[in-house]
């Protein structure tokens, strides 16, 4: 049902009255629409001489969508010329539902006039479930929605009914219209692509994180600071659906820290983490592995200078769980905040593909996804050698897979093996020798006291040691790789214990 301040209703908003669009992305339905009195009408309807006051309009749509709803459901409005500011709110209902059976969780975002077309330009902002409304201005908008004009023409509001219950999701979405001079949208600024450089260096980043632009309850600023107190070098923002945020990072860099710029493109068969995109770059969510989309938005995200890293491939979240495959993937990340049995999981898996070697494997990372406290930002952190604290360094450095996961800036790790010919190879390289040649691998730990040594490979685990500096000799004809895992004592008997670090592997043996 329209209202508009209570007092006028039209027909309910029922989700079978456009139909499906199927247009090789996720399937979409489209609503009745609502429209709104242009200013001069609004002022005339209401006694208003021109110009004297903003004024304002609404209209209140009521629906339930059942279960099998699609993925998004758009609601169309006409927004007149004249309009100052767009304020959007929403409700929905949440039964209590039987143990095991999802309850209802609605999302919602907006697309000004240009459309809601897959990877068109009408993206305006997105908060999935963590707001229950938003505005956009020329000068300002709720974080996570972008600042810009309010151009009259046909606007949708997004919604994404992300799980249903069994008896439907009743939802009620309002919408209201200030009338008035628009404001003029400031020109972003976004943080500098270098900080203070240590040369060919170990740095130390956190590539996955949430703020008060999608979901989390921290500022930039508080990220910044706790970035800074983790002690490290780098960080990428990752807000879910959005970039709205990029602009929001430039006062918080500095010579100390690299501030990077990406998306957590939040899927419903996976995420993937963009890694240091080009800044205001937007990256679609629209779709599912069997839209075959995927690929297409991996490009983009290189194209835009980013990495594609699925993140928490096995997490059990609903829609967490990785479906696209690894084709696209510059990196995967296998270890995301506290270690859980799922990383456990994606450790596992990501290590069954390194039999392929170099130059066809996929590097390994570990991010916070720090949302909120208790979340410790760096908490695991990637360590990239690069070559310089510069974007393209440290892309490059990841890319490489010359990095190590750690859970904190306390922990350091040096890991080499060394041909018999004095050959050396570090994290990421190759060790040209021949098969039976010999091979010394040598690890060195700091700030893992009490912790196990093991050292991995094709077969599996071949060695482990309780000291800090280990050494294991080998040959390229028995071991593909080697990597190194630093573990802390099991929680459950009979089952390995948490990581507190672990290394991309080094390849043994001519190509």
């Amino acid at each position: 049902m329209c209202e508009e301040h209570g007092t006028r209703s039209g027909p309910r908003h029922h989700p079978n009255r456009r139909g499906l669009l199927v247009t090789g992305a996720a399937a979409a339905l489209t609503l009745n629409g609502v429209s709104f009195a242009s200013a001069d009408e609004h002022e005339s309807t209401s006694g208003q001489e021109s110009g004297r006051s903003s004024g304002q309009s609404s209209r209140t749509v009521r629906g339930t969508l059942p279960t099998g709803s699609p993925d998004y459901v758009y609601l169309p409005m006409q927004v007149p010329r004249g309009v100052r500011q767009i304020d959007v709110s929403y409700t929905y209902e949440r039964p209590q539902t039987p143990p095991g059976t999802p309850g209802n969780a609605l999302d919602i975002g907006i697309f000004d006039e240009r459309g809601t077309q897959l990877g068109g330009k009408g993206f305006r902002g997105w908060s999935g479930s963590a707001r229950r409304e938003f505005f956009l201005r020329g000068d300002d908008a709720t974080p996570g929605y972008i600042p810009g004009p309010i151009r009259p023409g046909t606007w949708n509001i997004a919604l994404g009914p992300y799980t249903v219950a069994p008896e439907g999701l009743a939802y009620e979405v309002t919408i209201a219209l200030t009338y008035g001079e628009p404001a003029a949208a400031p020109k972003p600024t976004y943080p500098p692509e270098r900080a203070r450089s240590r040369g060919r260096a170990w740095y130390r980043g956190d590539c996955h994180l949430h703020s008060v632009y999608s979901d989390g309850r921290r500022t930039t600023a508080e990220i910044a600071a706790l970035a800074r107190a983790a002690g490290l070098d780098f960080i990428n923002t990752s807000e879910h659906n959005t970039h709205a945020g990029h602009a929001a990072w430039a006062e918080h860099a500095g010579d100390d820290l690299l501030i990077l710029l990406g998306e957590e493109v939040t899927t419903r068969n996976g995420h993937v983490v963009a890694i240091g995109t080009d800044p205001g770059t937007f990256v679609d969510w629209r779709y599912r592995a069997r839209d075959n989309r995927f690929g297409h938005y991996a490009r983009v995200i290189r194209s835009s200078g980013g990495l594609v890293v699925p993140a928490h491939p096995h997490a059990t979240c609903i829609g967490c769980d990785w479906k696209f495959g690894f084709g696209h993937a510059d990196a995967v990340e296998v270890w995301n905040g506290p270690y859980t049995p799922d990383d456990e999981v994606s450790l596992a898996e990501w290590d069954n593909t390194l039999v392929a070697g170099a130059p066809s494997w996929i590097p390994a990372m570990g991010s916070s996804d720090a949302h909120r406290d208790p979340d410790l930002v760096g908490s695991p952190q990637t360590v990239v050698l690069a070559d310089d604290l510069t974007r393209t360094a440290i892309l490059a450095g990841i890319k490489a897979g010359r990095s190590y996961v750690a859970e904190s800036s306390a922990v350091t790790l040096g890991f080499t093996a060394v041909g018999g010919r004095g050959q050396h190879a570090g994290i990421g390289e190759r060790l040209p020798v021949g098969p039976d040649e010999p091979v010394t691998v040598r690890l060195e730990t700091t700030g893992a006291p009490g912790c196990t040594v093991h050292f991995v490979t094709d077969q599996g685990q071949l060695f482990q040691t309780q000291t800090q500096t280990a050494e294991w000799r080998t040959t390229a004809a028995y071991a593909a790789y080697v990597r190194a895992e630093v573990r802390h004592p099991p929680v459950v008997p009979g089952l390995p214990g948490p990581l507190a670090a672990f290394t991309n592997p080094v390849f043994l043996g001519r190509r």
